[in-house]
């Protein structure tokens, strides 16, 4: 049946006139209601945690973040999106169901209005997303091939994590994690993809995977949805991932440091600038450092030679490359002393993050400040690995566990237990459960040199800048 005159169709996923964004505070979520803010679609949003970077990327695009409250919604808005980490009883989901709003996951809004018909590119794996997937897009923009991407973090040349253009080039992060409280699928299911990356895989998430097995099936389905002529780029020194790559319906090509490897980075060499290796015939250089590093700048290099692009090419957007926030950034200096902001929060991403800071810096001492705030650092699981990957640092300072009482008892991670590894290879090592406890701790027992390593996955109590001020602070008074 046709329409009649004067009728318009139903606003829908397709065609939203506004949107609420329940979460909005997530780095995903809020790139993605920036954007449709410029489209100039009506946005709204609301989240528990508010803080800063993400509070202030929206305040500056003119999007306000409330509390959460089912009041958010009485406006009726065409389509609520809700975040991956929404729950049942969240006033705002509780009255989008009653009130049977329309309503869908991130991914699934992803899927329907940005992915289709596009070259998707996802890059996946437990670590190492972030800064692939930046370096990948920068590859792509800087050679004027101008991407839309989803990025979980801000790459500094391009100011925020996502961006939606006419190119059929876009760069989505893979994230296994789960898709909504209504679809439990890993998010990377919805993207489409066309070619696929996975840097690694460990056991992670420990409160919706039970076991590595349990992640192995989830990347498993990720590599059977790659096309027959798409490609499926895989760390080839990964033993975790190996059983899963006995494929024949698309191409896998396996990349790395082993001899087994299609696609062999070697001679790797650190210095403070960064790293260099080479691939076959050629040399590459990097800004940044470290062994995951290289390995994430060699899936990059691959995906965008896939896309086309000469090693000339690919090298000079290395060379223009600026970091990403809060991946190994560096956020100030007081007294010789270096505050460094880094998004690690996994046993293997803390080693490989401390470990590149000593290849970095190796005359000078470094601090880990750790603040245990993932859903898996909550837990034992990791409590002997979290102690030999902190025992990089010289001195090391533990916070609170964060939401503490959201887990079971016999399944805690034990600070006097870690505490107690960690001094047992002779490191200096404290557990002090607040901010305030850990900047006066610090302050006192800085020396000029020392690089303070923040370890967080939140906002630690703007704990970055505050140690700045207190540096600050106590060296006006020793003038």
């Amino acid at each position: 049946m046709g329409l009649s005159a004067g009728s318009e169709l139903r606003p829908t996923i397709d065609n939203p006139r506004s949107i609420h964004f329940v979460g909005i505070c997530g780095t995903a979520m809020a790139s993605v209601a920036a954007a449709f803010k410029e489209r100039g679609i009506a946005v709204s949003g609301s989240d528990q945690g508010i803080y800063p970077p993400m509070s202030t990327f929206l305040e500056e695009r003119g999007i306000e973040a409330r509390p959460f409250d089912e009041a958010n919604l009485t406006h009726k808005p065409d389509l609520v999106v809700i975040g991956n980490a929404i729950s049942r009883g969240n006033p705002e989901a509780e009255f989008a169901l009653e009130q049977k709003l329309d309503y869908c996951s991130l991914p699934e809004l992803l899927k329907h209005k940005f992915l289709r018909g596009k070259r998707s590119l996802v890059v996946s794996g437990t670590h190492g997303k972030t800064t692939t997937a930046s370096l990948l897009t920068w590859l792509l923009e800087h050679n004027r091939l101008n991407p839309s991407f989803l990025i979980g973090g801000i790459p500094n040349n391009l100011g925020q994590g996502a961006r939606f253009t006419e190119s059929d080039w876009f760069v989505i992060e893979g994230d296994e994690y789960d898709t909504a409280f209504f679809d439990k699928r890993s998010k990377f299911v919805h993207y489409l993809p066309e070619a696929v990356v996975i840097n690694n895989l460990e056991f992670d998430h420990a409160d919706i995977f039970g076991n590595l097995a349990e992640i192995q099936t989830s990347f498993r389905r990720l590599i059977n949805i790659v096309p027959r002529n798409g490609l499926l780029l895989a760390n080839g020194d990964d033993a975790n991932l190996e059983p899963l790559l006995g494929i024949d319906h698309c191409p896998v090509r396996r990349f790395g440091f082993g001899n087994d490897c299609d696609d062999l980075a070697s001679d790797l060499a650190f210095s403070e600038s960064g790293s260099t290796f080479r691939l076959g015939g050629t040399a590459f250089r990097i800004p940044m450092i470290g062994e995951l590093n290289v390995r994430n700048a060699l899936a990059a290099l691959l995906l965008a030679r896939y896309a086309g692009l000469s090693d000339e090419q690919i090298q000079s957007g290395f060379d223009t490359f600026e970091g990403i926030r809060r991946r190994m950034e560096i956020r100030g200096e007081e007294n010789g002393i270096t505050v460094i902001d880094d998004f690690a929060h996994h046993p293997t991403a803390i080693r490989e993050t401390l470990k590149a800071l000593g290849q970095r810096y190796p005359d000078r001492r470094i601090w880990a400040i750790f603040e245990p705030r993932s859903n898996t650092t909550r837990r034992n699981h990791f409590q002997a690995e979290l102690a030999e990957a902190l025992r990089l640092a010289k001195r090391v300072v533990v916070a609170k566990i964060a939401r503490l009482e959201q887990i079971p008892t016999d399944e805690r991670l034990d600070p006097a237990k870690l505490m107690e590894d960690i001094r047992a290879a002779g490191n200096e090592a404290d557990y002090l459960p607040t901010a305030d406890e850990i900047i006066a701790h610090v302050t006192a027992r800085t020396e000029p040199g020392d690089i303070l390593c923040i370890l967080s996955n939140g906002g630690f109590g703007n704990i970055h800048q505050k140690l700045l001020d207190a540096l600050a602070e106590q060296s006006t008074k020793s003038l």
